[in-house]
This record gives C-alpha cells, sequence and structure tokens, in this order.
C-alpha cells in the first residue's frame, strides 16, 4: 500500500467514524453539537497544536493534531448534513486555492525571494471572489484572533502601502511617548484613559517586535513559561520548607525568584 492509499484509507475511516457517530445510534452529545458549539473546541485544538509544537514532542505533535483534524472532519460532516459541503469540498477548495496563489510553482510566474511570494499572494487574494470588493486593505484580518496577533497582522497590512516607519529607530521614540501618556493618565485617575493610553503602549510593542522579526504572541507565550517554571520553583521551595506561600514575606518569595533565574529558569 502506498502512502497515498493509507492516507485515503485513514481519511476515509474517519468520515465514516464521525458519520456514525452523528447517526441514528451514535453519540448523544455529537448528535447535538453544532457549529456555534464547537467553537470552543476548534480553538482550543489549535492552541494545543501550538503548545505541542513548543514543547517539541513529535508524539504530541501528532496527537494534537489528530484531534484538530477531528474537528474539520465534525464541521464537514454538520455542513454534509445540510447541504452545504462535504469534506472532499473543503480539500478540493484548499487545494485549488493554493495552486492559484503559488503561480511561481505550477505556473509561468518568476519569483526569487519570499517577499516576492508575499506580495504576488496578496495580489492574487485581492483578485479572488470575496476579495474584490473590500473597502479597506485592513480588512481579512480575524476579529477572533488574539489581540496581540490581530495588531500584528493589521500592522503589517498597512506597512504593504507604505503606512509604515523606516527603521526600528524610528519607531523607539513612538513607545517613550505613549509610555509618558500613560503615564500622565495615571496622575488624572481617569480609567478610562489609562486603558486606552495602555492600549497604546501594547500596540507600539507589537510594532517593535515586528520591526525586530519577533512574533508578539510568541514571545509573551515564552516570557509566561518562564513565569510558571520561576513560580513553581517558589511553590516547591516553599513546599520543602513546610511553608505556605500565604505565610510567606514578598522578601522570603523573591528571594526564591532570584535563586529561580540563577537556576536558568
Amino acid at each position: 500500500m502506498s502512502n497515498a492509499d493509507g492516507v485515503d484509507r485513514a481519511i476515509s475511516d474517519l468520515v465514516a467514524l464521525m458519520a456514525r457517530l452523528r447517526g441514528p445510534q451514535g453519540c448523544p452529545w455529537d448528535k447535538k453539537q453544532t457549529p456555534e458549539t464547537l467553537k470552543p473546541y476548534l480553538v482550543e485544538e489549535c492552541y494545543e497544536v501550538i503548545e505541542a509544537i513548543e514543547e517539541g514532542s513529535s508524539d504530541k505533535v501528532r496527537d494534537e493534531l489528530g484531534d484538530l483534524l477531528f474537528q474539520i472532519v465534525f464541521h464537514s460532516r454538520i455542513a454534509e448534513e445540510q447541504g452545504q459541503f462535504t469534506l472532499a469540498d473543503v480539500a478540493s477548495a484548499i487545494h485549488d486555492k493554493m495552486v492559484r496563489r503559488h503561480p511561481h510553482v505550477f505556473g509561468d510566474v518568476k519569483v526569487s525571494t519570499a517577499g516576492e511570494v508575499v506580495a504576488n499572494w496578496e495580489e492574487i487574494k485581492r483578485k479572488e471572489k470575496g476579495h474584490e470588493d473590500r473597502k479597506s486593505v485592513l480588512e481579512g484580518v480575524p476579529r477572533a484572533l488574539p489581540a496581540l496577533l490581530r495588531a500584528h497582522r493589521l500592522q503589517e497590512k498597512a506597512s504593504k502601502v507604505g503606512f509604515d516607519w523606516n527603521h526600528l529607530k524610528e519607531v523607539l521614540p513612538k513607545l517613550d511617548e505613549e509610555i509618558a501618556e500613560f503615564k500622565e493618565s495615571l496622575k488624572n485617575e481617569d480609567a478610562e484613559k489609562i486603558e486606552e493610553e495602555l492600549g497604546d503602549v501594547f500596540f507600539t510593542l507589537v510594532n517593535i517586535s515586528r520591526f525586530l522579526g519577533v512574533n508578539p504572541d510568541d514571545a509573551l507565550h515564552k516570557t509566561i513559561s518562564k513565569f510558571i517554571h520561576r513560580f513553581r520553583h517558589i511553590e516547591e521551595q516553599a513546599s520543602l520548607i513546610g511553608k505556605s506561600l500565604n505565610d510567606m514575606t514578598l522578601e522570603e518569595m523573591d528571594k526564591l525568584w532570584e535563586e529561580s533565574k540563577n537556576n536558568k529558569g
């Protein structure tokens, strides 16, 4: 059996399993699900794939990709029941889109850099059905994206039409300016203004990350992981000496925090 045959068989088995789960003698929970009720699970599975990738476990990546694939099959099955589309339609649509958006591979367009590929991609996308009537270059960035990622993508789109600084050194003073405005809002104790100015600080930091080629969401995730690791060190050390964190002073906890940093945590 070829690899392609194995893939076809595995996907067919999964589609059949989904049909049974949704069938008359299937699972009560699966049968009552809708695209709306499944949204949280779809998002959760995406993030679990990302977490598995960050952990570097190929087995876990495989398993989490399977969970994500199951969500795609689930949504496709519901759509098929409603006469909208099938999993085959989903696969065919993305296949045709990728061929269309890679004319340098499947056509006679010549490119020499990844930047040219992106430019061609955006131009082809703009001409596709459903995209040609967009009123703004900023359209197409999902509102449901995490705020850091959404800010990053919006800034990328704006930069493609020249709305951007030329160098990082031009962005850094903007950060100083936004921090100063944030500090001023703190003095006035205006909650709405504080929120606005803090948002401006975050937005500027995202811009800086874009200039540095750093994904802001990834950077924050890594810092969160570092925080968890160091805080766990505090908890573990407190447990070893039989103390509750509530009974420890900030100075005691800070000492353990610094200890975890010295241990490269």
